[in-house]
This record gives C-alpha cells, sequence and structure tokens, in this order.
C-alpha cells in the first residue's frame, strides 16, 4: 500500500513537472499552469483545462489558451478572467493578445474597476498597456439582480477609454439612464475611476433651498495643483444671491494649511458685498515645537449663520506656538476675539489678548510625591477708552508652586497631601478708583482622606462605596482686583474635591473649607451598572466670593448629586443636579441615550438659573433630541432639534432622509431655524445632494450593496 502511494505522489509530481512552462519573452518569464499542455509541429503551444497564465503581476484563466511563438500572440478561449496588479479585472467569452499581454482584443467583456464600476462592452481593446478601449458600452456600480434586470442607473456610450496610468475614464457619446428613461446626453465626459483619490474636475452639485435666500444649484469644481495643493470653487446661483465659494488647502513637509472663503451679493443686502475667511495651519518646528493659526473673518453678523457656513458666534483669530512632553508644558498665544452677538459690544470686549504659560513637573527623591512649578501670564486690551469692566485693560504674570503626594496606610484608607502656593502680580490700565495693582501671595493646603468599602454578594453583584472628606485652608487676604478670567463657574463631580472651581487666576477660595462627598457604585453581573456620587462643600467663614447662580454661595454650599446608570444594551441614563436643603434646583441636567444596530436615541434635558454676572439674564430651560432610525439596509431617517420652554417655542428643528446602495447616495434634509443670535426671523433650509457611486474612491457603496434578496 506504502509503495503504492509513493508511485502516485511520484507520479503526480512528473505531471505537473511537465504541465509547467515557462514562455520566454525579452526580458520577463510568464508561467502557463493547466491539466493538458502540448506543442503542435508548427512552434505553437497549446494548453487547455483549468488555464492559469501568470506573467508580471497579471493573472490569466481560461479554458484553452494556444500561443504562437512565431506570432508572439495568445488565442485564449474562455470563459476569461484578467486580473491585473491594480485590481482591474476582465471577464470575457475570447481574446488575442500579445505574449506580454499588453496590447491585444478581447470580445464579449465587461471591465471591473476596483470591484465597484462594471462596464460591459462587445469588445475591448488593450493598447500598449496603459489604455482600455471599450466599444458600445454599458457602465454602471449596480448590481443587476434575476428579478429586476434593469440597474438603477447606467451610462451608455458609443467608447469608453479607460487610462490606467492617468485613472481617467473618458466616455463618447455618453447617455445617463435612471430606471432605463434617458435623462441627459453629453458628447464628451470624463470621470475618474474608482481608484483615483484626486482629479481636477466637477464634483457632486447641490440642490440648495433658503427662505432667505431662494432656490439654487452649487456646482463645485475641484483643481488639482500637484501632488501637494488642490483647489475648490464652487458657484452657487439662487434666486436671490450670487455666491462664490473657495477652499484651497496644502500640505507641507512639516504642517498643512488650509483656507475657506466665499463672495455674495445678493438681496438680503441690497447693493452690499458680503463674505467670510476661515482659515488654519500647523506647522512642526524643531526641538517639538508645533505652530498652529487659525483666521476667521466675516463681512456681517448674519453672513455665517444665513449661508450654513458656520454656527459661531464669536470669532477668534489666533497664533501659537506649543510644546509638551511628559514633565513639560509650554504655550504662547495671541488671540484676537470678534463678537457677533447684538448684545455684546467689541468696543468694550476684551478683543486682543495674549497667553503664555510654562509648566515644568519633578519627582523629588527626598520629599516624594510630585512637585510642579508653572509660569503663567496673561493680558488683554479693550479698545474703549471708559473705565471699569467697559475700558479695563490688564496684565498678568503668575508663579505657582504645587506638591501633591499620597499615601495608602494599612487600613486602606487613602491620604493625600497637597501644598500650592500662588504670586501674582498685576498690571491695571483704565480701571476702577480703588482695584488692585501690585503682588499677591496666596498658599493653600489640603489634606483628603477617601476609604473605598468592597463588597461582594452570592449572586455576584459587587458593591463599592468610598466616603471621601478634604480640610482646605487658603489663606484670607483678599485684595479689590478685578475678576476677568474667573466668571463661568462650574459645580460638579469632577471639581468637587479640588482647592478652587475658579478657572483663572483672578480669584481664589478662601478660608478653612472642607469638601465632603460619598461614591457608591453597584455592578451586577447581567452586565449593568450603577453610579452615585453626592456631595457639599463647608466654610468656616463667607467670603460671597460665589455668585447666586453657581449653587456654591453661603458657608453650606447646595447639594450635588451625579447619578450614573448604564445598561448591556447600550441605554444609558445620567443626571446632575445642584440643589439646596429645601430642594429648589440651581442646576439640572439629565441625558438620556440608547444604541441599537437600526436604532440610535439621545436626548437631553437641561436647567440653570439666571446668572447675570455670566451674562445669563434669564432662566434656561431646554429640551434637545437627535435620533436615527435604519429603515432598511439602504434606508436611513434622522431628526434633531432643540425646544426652548423659557420662550415657549422650538429653536431648531431638523430632519434628514439618507439613502445608500452600491451604486447611489441621496441626501434629502430639511432644515427650520426659528431664532439666531442677531434676529428672531425664522429661516427654513432644504439640501438635496444626489451622487453615483464608483468614481472616485469617496463613492464606496460596497457597504450597503444589493444582495438580490
Amino acid at each position: 500500500m506504502k509503495i503504492r502511494q509513493l508511485v502516485l505522489q511520484i507520479a503526480l509530481m512528473v505531471c505537473i513537472f511537465m504541465a509547467t512552462i515557462s514562455i520566454a519573452t525579452a526580458q520577463t518569464f510568464a508561467t502557463l499552469v493547466a491539466d493538458r499542455v502540448w506543442v503542435s509541429g508548427d512552434n505553437t503551444l497549446n494548453a487547455e483545462g483549468h488555464v492559469e497564465v501568470l506573467f508580471a503581476e497579471t493573472r490569466i484563466s481560461a479554458t484553452k489558451i494556444t500561443y504562437d511563438q512565431n506570432a508572439g500572440v495568445l488565442s485564449i478561449i474562455g470563459p476569461i478572467t484578467l486580473t491585473e496588479a491594480s485590481g482591474a479585472i476582465i471577464l470575457a467569452d475570447s481574446a488575442e493578445l500579445s505574449d506580454d499581454l499588453r496590447n491585444g482584443v478581447l470580445r464579449s467583456a465587461k471591465l471591473v474597476l476596483d470591484q465597484q464600476l462594471q462596464i460591459a462592452a462587445a469588445e475591448i481593446n488593450r493598447v500598449d498597456g496603459r489604455y482600455t478601449q471599450l466599444y458600445k458600452t454599458v457602465a454602471s456600480s449596480c448590481r443587476v439582480c434575476a428579478g429586476s434586470p434593469t440597474p438603477l442607473w447606467q451610462i451608455r456610450a458609443s467608447r469608453i477609454i479607460h487610462d490606467q496610468q492617468e485613472r481617467q475614464l473618458y466616455f463618447d457619446d455618453a447617455v445617463l439612464k435612471v430606471l432605463d428613461v434617458p435623462v441627459f446626453y453629453l458628447p464628451r465626459l470624463r470621470l475618474p475611476d474608482p481608484t483615483l483619490t484626486r482629479a481636477t474636475g466637477f464634483l457632486i452639485p447641490q440642490f440648495k433651498s433658503n427662505s432667505k435666500l431662494g432656490f439654487g444649484l452649487k456646482i463645485p469644481y475641484f483643481i488639482k495643483l500637484g501632488d501637494h495643493a488642490d483647489l475648490t470653487f464652487a458657484p452657487f446661483i439662487a434666486t436671490k444671491t450670487k455666491t462664490l465659494e473657495f477652499q484651497f488647502r496644502r500640505a507641507f513637509r512639516t504642517g498643512n494649511i488650509e483656507f475657506n472663503w466665499a463672495f455674495s451679493k445678493d438681496d438680503v443686502l441690497p447693493g452690499n458685498t458680503r463674505g467670510y475667511l476661515f482659515g488654519e495651519g500647523k506647522f512642526n518646528l524643531p526641538n517639538d515645537f508645533t505652530l498652529n493659526f487659525d483666521i476667521e473673518a466675516t463681512t456681517d453678523p448674519d453672513y455665517l449663520s444665513q449661508y450654513g457656513f458656520s454656527e459661531k458666534d464669536r470669532l477668534d483669530s489666533a497664533i501659537s506656538i506649543d510644546k509638551t512632553k511628559r514633565n513639560l508644558f509650554f504655550s504662547a498665544e495671541l488671540i484676537h476675539y470678534n463678537s457677533l452677538r447684538a448684545t455684546e459690544n467689541n468696543f468694550t470686549l476684551p478683543t486682543l489678548v495674549g497667553n503664555l504659560t510654562y509648566e515644568r513637573r519633578y519627582q523629588p527623591a527626598i520629599t516624594g510625591g510630585d512637585i510642579t512649578l508653572t509660569l503663567d501670564t496673561h493680558s488683554h486690551y479693550r479698545r474703549s477708552n471708559a473705565l471699569g469692566n467697559n475700558g479695563r485693560d490688564l496684565a498678568r504674570a503668575s508663579l505657582r508652586a504645587d506638591w501633591r503626594r499620597d499615601w495608602v496606610l494599612p487600613i486602606g484608607m487613602l491620604v493625600e497631601a497637597n501644598l500650592n502656593a500662588n504670586v501674582d502680580f498685576y498690571t491695571i490700565h483704565q480701571g476702577l478708583p480703588g482695584e488692585f495693582s501690585g503682588g499677591q501671595f496666596t498658599p493653600s493646603g489640603s489634606v483628603k482622606l477617601s476609604w473605598p468599602f468592597v463588597k461582594n454578594t452570592a449572586h455576584g453583584v459587587s458593591h463599592v462605596i468610598e466616603p471621601v472628606a478634604q480640610v482646605i485652608w487658603t489663606s484670607n487676604n483678599v485684595e479689590n482686583i478685578p475678576n476677568e478670567d474667573s466668571r463661568l463657574v462650574e459645580f460638579d463631580e469632577g471639581n468637587l474635591f479640588s482647592l478652587t472651581r475658579f478657572p483663572g487666576a483672578d480669584q481664589y477660595d478662601r478660608g478653612l473649607r472642607a469638601n465632603v462627598g460619598l461614591r457608591w457604585t453597584r455592578y451586577d453581573p447581567d452586565g449593568w451598572s450603577l453610579g452615585v456620587t453626592v456631595g457639599r462643600v463647608f466654610r468656616a467663614d463667607n467670603f460671597a466670593l460665589y455668585q447666586p447662580g453657581t449653587g456654591l454661595t453661603g458657608r453650606k454650599s447646595d447639594w450635588l448629586t451625579a447619578v450614573s446608570l448604564k445598561f448591556q444594551n447600550n441605554l444609558s441614563l445620567s443626571n446632575r443636579s445642584v440643589f439646596d436643603d429645601n430642594f429648589v434646583f440651581t442646576k439640572n441636567e439629565t441625558r438620556l441615550a440608547w444604541h441599537s444596530d437600526d436604532l440610535g436615541l439621545a436626548t437631553s434635558y437641561i436647567w440653570m438659573e439666571a446668572e447675570p454676572f455670566e451674562n445669563r439674564l434669564i432662566d434656561t430651560s431646554e429640551w434637545t433630541y437627535s435620533a436615527a432610525y435604519n429603515v432598511t439596509s439602504n434606508w436611513t431617517a434622522k431628526t434633531d432639534g432643540r425646544y426652548d420652554f423659557i420662550a415657549g417655542r422650538a429653536a431648531y428643528v431638523g430632519f434628514g432622509l439618507e439613502f445608500r446602495n452600491e451604486c447611489v447616495q441621496i441626501d434629502l434634509s430639511l432644515s427650520r431655524r426659528y431664532t439666531s443670535s442677531t434676529s428672531l426671523t425664522p429661516t427654513t433650509d432644504f439640501g438635496l445632494t444626489v451622487s453615483l457611486t464608483g468614481f472616485g474612491t469617496a463613492g464606496s457603496g460596497r457597504a450597503r450593496a444589493n444582495n438580490c434578496q
């Protein structure tokens, strides 16, 4: 039995060796593998049955191949599959090709590019290995099923030329058909093949409608400026506006830049040229420094929102240099602000701001823990010559030293000690009488104790409860320093155990105080968890540093609670509340979210008490929502909105409908904005974008291909 197996193996090896013949060409070899191979008397090689030809990076599969060595011609009988290194596939019934496969004819053929675009032709000519000419063609990226033989769209042409080097498709006498109905005719048409990411030409047009700008069409045109730069300009012609948009991008060896701008003539402001300019860039400098800049400018406050370029109502143009390492941070920036809000005056706002920060961290062996040294400077300038908040110019330099260390006691208690010293120097111009100029010294110290307990039940449930208490002392030498950088104060679980809750350096929390809190988390083996945090701040003295809307006034702050509930089915609920002993809320925020394969829901509600010091003149009570539902594998419906309970009306409502399959993408959007930063005039926007996938990589529709079921 073993001898018989050995004989069979040797015979099989001999057959394979005899059926594999190398065909010598000028500089390259082609390998032929077939079930049966023989040489005719006229120096012709014949191969039959499961024929495979490997030449360079090209592979041919066929039923029969005849090679005439004298003429250098391959005659192939199909079905034929020719696969190239680029991923292009040619299917044909018969073919005659040169022995280097660069020239020849394929009949009753189909060209498949990047497994997306299919071009069927009566005949395909290969020219010099670069051009593929197809005659009497039909091109489409739609999958055709037996029950629906007509593709959603197709382009018929008398001839198509595929330039493999430039990756372009050239159509002669092109007719676009949708559901077999002719839509338009073009004598010449050029499109990129699916593998090309950047090429000069038109991009996907957009139909847009706005209640103030009218109905119109935007047709972007992309210009490739070499391998590292490009320019896109997009005319938008509507019934009430003529707009020209631009985008310029450039990549450098050490960074990149991008500029977006537009000019408009419209009926909203007749006789005026409206426009905007946004630009940004980032560059890597020597010694691990990074340069960043951005430019934001517009001709009028309403232009950005009316044309949908941006929702920003405060523009900032800045330039900065920074460096970040494990134990070092440096940042220097200069910012120019321009407010678009009708309630703000740029002459009385700090329009020019400069900041510099240098921070270094050490781990000394003598003291243990971490020591952080910080140099921080800030200055700002107002154009107004008035005194006080309407014209004050300020410069500050701060030196800070912070030492922090923690220990774990044998009983499992965690101890954290912190010593902090701040020295601040102020120079004030156009301030109110009595405002401080000079230097102040502010030392602080704290000790925090936390004792986590863990309990595991017989059912696998884990409970972690952690009481935390922190005692803090800060010097009481309060100077008359105007509060310019610490006006927006947050009180949440993230800063419950912080030395101060002021975001800047103009104000510090003062005196002797205690931060007390309790954390409890429940982990269930079924995959859900519940976390609760409760805390409060107690003070020995009331320095009246915080505003009433923060929940931190008085010798006892309001209660802070934070709840987080998460389920295994992607359902989550969170709430953060600040309220007093009588359950009168200062702030309350609730968020609910749920996600599945086909449905995503998110909604939130926020309540905030009015705080004039933070420029909130009335209470805030808003509900927001967003939802997305995959109706089918191809259709997705979306909606989002915001409702203002104080005003008693919706602030924004939006709807969207998307269709995606292997050959087309349709985006339909409808939104209505009831308010803006400068006007209460409602505006309605409508948008429609239709793109045929299979031309350029941006239009890939493989993820939602028709499965013919």
